[in-house]
């Protein structure tokens, strides 16, 4: 068969120089579409769920959400495993499907048995899934500082999740920007145990009490010189003294009980548990890019830094980005590396056979025979969805 081939190839060399140009053009067109990155993507497909309820214990957790979230996945189509986690306030559910199967079908399927079973959830829990990433997702990292002391932690914890994060996650191929460390600013009421006796108040009552008071209630439309005024009630908080003035009830002669009157208010950190340091020099706060699956790492990276460039005169005057972890350097390294090894096995590939069989010519269709096995096998990964991964030496 190999003899008919050679002689079907000879007797047809125009056929063959087309086909060979077919092929390195198609090649060319997948290494270039191929996903580059410098760790091969292996992990399962699945998805995960998480649930927050916050305050709870694990076993709570563990007895009315994760029981009932894992017992609901193992019907899920082509899901092959589900683990469940428990948590002090958080439950993890992950779900792990048959290779080959596509991310986002799969994520659809775990979201349609989500809403069947949410209904079972207790009151105040928030489910939700994943990001659709991997577990080697993680392509960037970078850290908000300020040298000059003008901003606290708090403050760049605000940069980073109101102005960093949104702008981040229109950048295509990330599927999420994390925010690690810092503190996180929230309204704290420490009430008087002791007022409470006195004024009979339950801690219901005071909690039901500020959740009214933090409303919008909108109202009808008022018609004046043919004209129309829309009617609301601003009720949002918007700093401690809207909150301290609350009502809470009544006293005996009709005063009213203020929030104040009975508790201390103060805007504190929301509780941590952990804490983003930079080289000993400190807390700070920063951010993850995770990367979307499937996608290009080294054009993703490359999309992240042009984006930070952009932001970086809309910072606050003393607060600057600092790189802490980059993979495109070592994406880049490993591709010099495979370039360079490619190379050399060229040339020594030619050497050795117009060595042997003292012919350039045959040296010649070595050479070109060498790179286009090469490309295509890019056709094939490119046709499986694989991502091109080269380790670095």
């Amino acid at each position: 068969m190999i003899e008919n081939v050679i002689r079907w190839s000879i007797t047809n060399r125009f056929l063959v120089v087309l086909f060979a140009l077919l092929l390195f053009v198609s090649g060319v067109v997948a290494l270039r579409q191929t996903p580059l990155d410098a760790i091969p993507d292996l992990s399962d497909v699945q998805v995960i769920v998480k649930t927050s309820y916050p305050g709870q214990a694990p076993q709570v957790i563990e007895d009315q959400i994760t029981y009932p979230l894992t017992t609901a996945m193992l019907a899920v189509p082509k899901a092959v495993t589900v683990r469940g986690y428990s948590f002090f306030g958080d439950s993890y559910v992950y779900v792990i499907f048959e290779d080959g199967t596509d991310l986002y079908w799969a994520r659809s399927r775990v979201l349609e048995y989500l809403s069947q079973v949410s209904g079972d959830l207790p009151e105040g829990s928030k489910s939700e899934l994943g990001p659709d990433a991997t577990g080697v997702g993680w392509v960037y990292q970078y850290a908000l500082v300020d040298r000059t002391g003008r901003h606290d932690i708090a403050d760049l914890t605000s940069i980073q999740n109101w102005f960093l994060k949104f702008e981040l996650q229109s950048v295509p191929g990330v599927a999420e920007v994390a925010t690690i460390g810092g503190m996180v600013r929230q309204y704290q009421v420490t009430l008087d145990p002791d007022k409470l006796r006195i004024f009979n108040l339950p801690l219901a009552q005071v909690r039901r009490a500020i959740q009214q008071g933090n409303q919008e209630v909108g109202g009808s439309v008022l018609e004046l010189g043919e004209a129309e005024y829309m009617i609301r009630a601003r009720g949002y908080i918007s700093s401690i003294e809207n909150l301290a003035r609350i009502p809470i009830g009544r006293l005996a002669n009709g005063t009213p009980l203020l929030l104040r009157d009975i508790a201390d208010i103060e805007i504190g950190p929301q509780m941590r548990r952990g804490v983003g340091e930079l080289n000993g020099e400190g807390e700070t706060a920063g951010g993850v890019i995770i990367m979307r699956w499937g996608d290009n790492a080294l054009a993703t990276i490359n999309a992240v830094k042009q984006k930070l460039d952009d932001l970086r005169p809309g910072l606050p005057e003393g607060v600057e980005i600092v790189e802490t972890y980059d993979r495109s350097a070592l994406i880049e390294r490993a591709v010099d590396n495979l370039l360079s090894t490619l190379g050399q096995e060229f040339l020594i590939v030619a050497l050795i056979c117009a060595a042997f069989l003292l012919h350039l010519r045959s040296s010649l269709v070595i050479i070109l025979t060498l790179p286009l096995g090469i490309l295509a096998a890019f056709i094939v990964m490119k046709l499986q969805g694989s991502t091109t991964a080269c380790a670095d030496r």
